[in-house]
């Protein structure tokens, strides 16, 4: 449901949020090549999964000596390849229970990773400094008095909810028409294309309507105040078509390859073992996003920083 998920494009090429093509069969041959002390892992398109990947991949080849391979998956895809043995781990997924269930408890391709160690949420979003001048605006029943002001070129004569990339797990379509908001969904295109217009909103004052996700290091930069949903309950997402509820608090879960899961070695053990805060992933992320170090600068400078983090994961 990033949850749903949700990761700059040449370096934003592999962080924009949740991308299209599915590209399982573009994998690395290096994934599940037992003994050969080589791992492939799978990259979704936002910064935050390039964040734990990027830490992931220079510990595995600075500290334990494997060759490491990515490959860029879209969120539901990513299963696909993982349980082929095309890629050996997967290090954010926001929540797909329809695919746990699948190759986890069914299958038994896909064997748990343990918890990542971050909290994911998606809600909607405004900007804390229309929020400030109107504080009704937080709570969705008063949306539609707003509408107007919320309106650009692509929403037509309705208010513009802003998503990401069609990709991302995301009800906001179902959310606008059962809850009767006089709002159209608009896809930007990708996390990057996102920000992009979330800037450019904030430099210029605007208000704007935006689905977004925490943990996410442009809150730092750009201050935004959720809206309040009807209260997220068990089940009430459980039919697409119906929701009509928040998105829930979603505990950030890693994923193996069984077969490189039961013979990955030490790689397979450190990944389990990866753990960390929201705010390691997003101090790498901003240096990603923000001050545009490459993904290896990022982890060898947070790395450089965070030894006793990071050293209890090769124990």
């Amino acid at each position: 449901m990033r949850l749903r998920t949700t990761a700059v494009m040449a370096s934003l090429a592999l962080l924009t949020g949740c991308g299209a093509a599915d590209m399982t069969r573009q994998a690395s041959p290096f994934a599940n090549a037992r003994g050969a002390g080589t791992v492939t892992l799978s990259v979704q398109s936002w910064v935050g999964a390039q964040s734990n990947v990027a830490v992931a991949q220079y510990l595995l080849e600075h500290e334990l000596g494997y060759r490491v391979d990515t490959v860029q998956v879209d969120e539901v895809p990513a299963w696909d390849a993982l349980s082929q043995g095309r890629v050996d781990a997967i290090l954010e997924d926001w929540g797909h229970p329809d695919q746990e269930k699948r190759y986890v408890q069914d299958k038994r391709t896909v064997a748990r990773g343990g918890d990542l160690g971050v909290t994911g949420h998606i809600g909607w979003y405004v900007p804390t400094y229309f929020a400030e001048r109107h504080p009704d605006v937080t709570d969705w029943k008063n949306l539609n008095k707003y509408a107007e002001r919320f309106r650009t070129a692509e929403s037509g004569g309705k208010g513009q909810l802003m998503d990401g990339s069609p990709s991302y797990v995301t009800n906001d379509k179902a959310l606008v028409k059962n809850l009767k908001l006089d709002y159209e969904v608009v896809f930007a295109g990708s996390e990057a294309a996102q920000i992009t217009q979330i800037k450019q909103f904030a430099k210029e004052k605007k208000p704007f309507l935006t689905y977004w996700y925490t943990p996410q290091w442009l809150f730092e930069k750009v201050p935004m105040t959720e809206v309040r949903l009807p209260p997220y309950k068990e089940g009430c997402d459980a039919d697409p078509e119906k929701v009509a509820c928040a998105y829930p608090h979603t505990p950030l879960q890693k994923y193996l390859n069984a077969d490189f899961a039961r013979n990955g070695g030490r790689a397979a053990e450190f990944l389990r073992k990866f753990r960390w805060t929201t705010e390691d992933q997003n101090e790498v992320s901003l240096m990603i996003a923000e001050q545009k170090l490459s993904p290896e600068e990022a982890a060898e400078k947070w790395v450089d920083s965070h030894e006793s983090t990071w050293r209890a994961w090769l124990s």
